[in-house]
């Protein structure tokens, strides 16, 4: 993990670690490497100065260290220390030497099948942790997860939430990571653990192909694909990309639970390390379109702007946003069936098995404007045509 020099409006000290190096900052507050008089190193949090008076803040904040407390076993860090009472509430966890998962791919380039399959199982277990204390993060993502020697760690619970809580701070606005959020985030219905098992797929995806699942772009842009668009796997192995896939689907009843996860990624890192190949993917559409021909620049957010108001916005028909839709909890033991790509229904079919024709996005798009633009500027010549044949009336007389 990247470590820079403290600055000079830095605190020295804080509660009884004296603190050495900046190991980052986000939206909440600054987590620096500090040391307590043992010399055990830890990570400490501390509110940014300016949100330590907002309340909702203040909030968040002790919801973070509430879930650090409740969470057991070791795929999180450890909390040492907190006060949330301080001028500027801070928490003290078990410092976790080793990069993100975000850096490590940002650095070292896609990882192979069998690592990610062994980060992912590890991942899984951790998560069934996590939902067992009754705990959603929420914000599950790449950048989230560090790499120590002992297995990956879990950080950064300041959004978590209870099992069933809604995600939105006010209408109109999810609290996550676009690209990474899950549908039912995006359309504001209540988070669950699927909620998290959707992020991990994503995650497993990056790790394998070092982008998002969905592209880049705008945050609108990147929460439509999300709620309308099928996942772009071409570049995940073919040993991940079913699981994935599952993990991404757009109802949440259909991802697989973490315990499966688990599972299936353990037995799939044991057939990569011993070199059996992967049975063909079967049933898994590619992406609407190849990414390169999706908008980017001034036409993504026109293209978001577009379909964002209609499309992402939950309707009476929804049913993410479905008032009394309640996706179940997986337990530890529970085998609920994971539905298997094929036993989906394919893109281009309908509830009855008949094939149909796509029609590309894109193509329509282009039409309607085709036909906007024809009505104007006929429109146009009729009234210009009305205009000259007065004046001449008016000549006349």
């Amino acid at each position: 993990m990247a470590m820079m020099r403290l600055r000079r409006e830095d605190p020295r000290v804080v509660g009884a670690f004296r603190l050495h190096r900046r190991l980052g900052a986000g939206g909440m507050g600054v987590v620096y490497l500090g040391a307590d008089k043992r010399g055990q190193r830890v990570a400490l949090k501390v509110i940014r100065p300016e949100l330590a008076e907002d309340q909702e803040f203040r909030s968040r904040f002790a919801r973070e260290v509430s879930a650090a407390r409740r969470i057991r076993g070791g795929c999180t860090a450890r909390l040492v220390a907190a006060d949330l009472e301080a001028e500027r509430p801070w928490f003290a966890t078990q410092y976790v030497p080793g990069p993100s998962l975000h850096d490590k791919v940002a650095e070292n380039g896609v990882l192979p099948a069998a690592e990610v399959a062994s980060i992912g199982a590890a991942l899984a277990e951790g998560l069934v942790a996590v939902h067992e204390a009754g705990v959603v993060h929420r914000d599950l993502k790449p950048s989230n997860i560090l790499l120590s020697p002992k297995g990956p760690r879990i950080i950064d619970f300041g959004i978590a939430w209870a099992t069933g809580a809604s995600t939105l701070t006010h209408v109109g606005t999810a609290v996550g990571s676009p690209g990474f959020l899950a549908p039912e985030q995006v359309r504001g219905a209540a988070v669950t653990p699927a909620t998290d098992v959707f992020a991990f797929g994503a995650t497993l995806a990056y790790a394998a192909t070092a982008d998002s699942p969905f592209g880049q772009g705008s945050s609108e842009v990147m929460l439509y694909r999300v709620v309308h668009e099928e996942p772009d796997l071409a570049g995940v192995p073919d040993a991940l990309a079913p699981l994935v896939y599952a993990c991404l689907a757009k109802d949440p009843g259909e991802r697989p639970s973490t315990v499966q996860l688990s599972e299936r990624l353990a037995e799939i890192a044991a057939r990569e390390a011993r070199g059996i190949a992967a049975p063909r993917r079967e049933g898994i559409p590619k992406a609407a379109g190849p990414r390169p021909e999706r908008p980017v620049g001034r036409r993504a957010d026109e293209y978001a702007r577009q379909r964002t108001e209609r499309g992402v916005a939950p309707g009476p028909s929804s049913t993410a946003g479905r008032a009394g839709a309640r996706t179940p909890v997986p337990r530890q033991g529970g085998r609920t069936p994971v539905r298997t790509p094929a036993q989906r229904t394919p893109a281009g079919r309908g509830p009855s098995g008949g094939t149909r024709t796509p029609v590309p996005r894109a193509v329509g798009h282009r039409s309607r404007l085709m036909r906007q633009r024809l009505f104007v500027f006929v429109t146009v010549t009729v009234l210009a045509a009305v205009c000259i044949a007065a004046l001449q009336g008016c000549h006349h007389f």
